[in-house]
């Protein structure tokens, strides 16, 4: 392990950097914050290219035996408690990140022999939303999470840390609409859509093997393409004078149905 005092450290400034979406697609790398986040990734043998704890943590007498593991398996750095918090995202910091690469997310690394049961995201905007529903996926036993261009970027440290680990469970796809679409059909996919519209309820219909459940934005649902290329469009009763669920909500309704 050793000290970094510098705020222009090389690992602090990129740390800094990963806040935003270019320098993380730049490096091709993001950051995770938390401890069980970061257990989580060593249970799921995740690469790690560096951690930085601050020195509260490292002197905390029941962290010891983490912080030995943690050093085993990567660069370890520690840092002040100011310098830590300035560049974490949250304001109650637990004094451990780490950094990780992005793997590759494009269509390619499709493969419908295990991808069975996906969760396709149609420009979903909110963090909080997209990290829940990758989380209730892991959860529901889902094997693959979709989002298309448009959707608030998967790395986000707000997705990130609502994922609560599942990220690092999860095989997430990233990549055209297009493309998707043609990598579905070449597999058989069965394609249902959550629409308003839908004349099916979600309970009502049968659900294939192989099924992409498209969920859509918070404002305006899914949008046309999907609409249009759908096999089915199913809908959730809505029993109160709400019209709608939140997406996360609806996610997870439509979700566990279809494994069951």
């Amino acid at each position: 392990m050793k000290t970094i005092k510098s705020k222009d450290n090389e690992k602090i400034k990129l740390v800094k950097s990963l806040h935003k979406a270019k320098y993380r697609n730049r490096e091709k790398k993001f950051f995770s914050e938390g401890l069980r986040s970061v257990e989580l990734a060593i249970e799921h043998n995740a690469d790690i290219v560096f951690s930085i704890i601050s020195e509260s943590f490292f002197q905390d007498v029941k962290n010891k035996a983490f912080i030995d593991t943690l050093d085993s398996r990567t660069n370890v750095f520690i840092v002040s408690d100011s310098l830590f918090d300035s560049i974490c995202t949250t304001e109650n910091t637990q004094g451990i990140l780490a950094v990780f690469d992005i793997d590759d997310m494009s269509v390619n690394i499709f493969n419908g022999e295990i991808h069975k049961k996906i969760i396709l995201l149609d420009r979903v905007q909110d963090p909080g939303n997209v990290g829940t529903i990758i989380r209730t996926a892991d959860a529901a036993g889902f094997d693959l999470v979709i989002l298309t261009k448009g959707c608030v970027d998967i790395f986000n440290p707000k997705v990130v840390r609502s994922t609560m680990g599942s990220l690092f469970y999860m095989d997430v796809i990233v990549d055209d609409e297009n493309d998707i679409l043609k990598k579905l059909r070449d597999s058989n996919v069965q394609i249902v859509s959550s629409s308003l519209d839908a004349n099916s309820y979600f309970d009502e219909v049968s659900y294939d093997e192989s099924v992409a459940l498209v969920v859509g934005n918070e404002a305006n649902g899914v949008n046309q393409f999907w609409y249009d290329n759908s096999d089915i469009l199913v809908k959730i009763p809505m029993f109160g004078k709400a019209e709608s669920l939140n997406v996360a909500i609806s996610s997870a309704i439509l979700m566990y149905k279809i494994v069951r």
